[in-house]
């Protein structure tokens, strides 16, 4: 990645930090021990790919930057209530996340699926009346519907469900994918059209276009975390190295090998580019997001 790349997304990282701290309820506020755990799960650290995805297609549709800090917080909000429930004993059982204790370790189990609950609350009230977004109706309507859907049943809770019922199973390549489409690629997808209809004139074909690229980073970007898994370290990772192994998961390395999983990775990259074609000069940031997420180290 270019410096210039680089700086781009740090930038969009640190507009989603600024906008993250301004939505989240202060602790001065009752009641502040889960507002505290609330801001410790979403603050904590975390790359905002997500939020990251929302802006990078913002700018390539030309939406201004202020109609997107209301959808990256959102889905950045979802994301974190996520992590808190899968790292409880319930289901992943993690000590760790982004090098420091899980939320359910540092504030106890009961008050980590209250500060979930309600950062998922949360993001549908900034989704549904942030001031800084679209205000058509029947738009900001539609942005709460794809992220509905992507959170639910038929998206990410259903996508570790899925993973849940793996656990110590083979899983055939179409039957990974599927369950990765659903945990890990929906919310990425949300993201990405979240961004897009920030911009009420962006036209069908443009987001077809967008979605079948998030499709292909979303599945590229659990295959490098499955990667990660085997040849990363706990301390950079920031969280237990060898997990998925541990737990016995079904694993892109696993079913592929490790060779075999990065050159999935990389032709699911190729066509996300491709997929990015006729926007352009414009989609130059999403081009940058997706070589990070086939090349990053944690």
């Amino acid at each position: 990645m270019t410096h210039m790349a680089a700086e781009l997304i740090r930038s969009y990282q640190t507009r989603a930090d600024q906008a993250l701290d301004r939505r989240l309820p202060s602790t001065d506020l009752h009641p502040s021990d889960l507002h505290r755990a609330m801001r410790y799960a979403v603050l904590g650290g975390g790359k905002r790919i997500r939020p990251v995805l929302v802006y990078a297609t913002g700018a390539a549709v030309g939406a201004l930057p202020d109609a997107l800090d209301g959808s990256a917080c959102a889905v950045e909000f979802i994301h974190a209530y996520s992590l808190i429930h899968d790292d409880l004993p319930a289901m992943d059982n993690d000590d760790l996340r982004h090098g420091q204790p899980t939320c359910h370790r540092a504030f106890g189990e009961a008050l980590a699926i209250l500060a979930g609950d309600a950062l998922q609350a949360l993001a549908f009230q900034v989704l549904g009346q942030d001031a800084t977004l679209i205000a058509d109706p029947v738009i900001r309507l539609r942005m709460l519907g794809v992220l509905a859907q992507a959170a639910g049943s038929r998206g990410m809770v259903g996508g570790q469900a899925i993973d849940l019922a793996a656990v110590g199973r083979e899983l055939t390549l179409a039957e990974l994918e599927n369950m990765h489409i659903h945990k890990t690629g929906a919310l990425i997808r949300a993201s990405v059209l979240l961004g897009a209809l920030s911009q009420p004139t962006v036209e069908s074909a443009v987001l077809e276009r967008l979605d079948h690229y998030a499709k292909c980073i979303g599945l590229a970007f659990q295959i490098r975390d499955d990667i990660l898994d085997v040849i990363g370290d706990t301390t950079t990772l920031g969280k237990p190295q060898g997990s998925d192994r541990a737990l016995a998961k079904p694993t892109y390395p696993a079913l592929l090998g490790l060779d075999g999983a990065r050159e999935h990775a990389r032709l699911l990259h190729q066509e996300a580019l491709a997929s990015l074609q006729p926007l352009g000069s414009k989609a130059e940031a999403l081009r940058w997001i997706a070589s990070y997420i086939v090349e990053r180290a944690y």
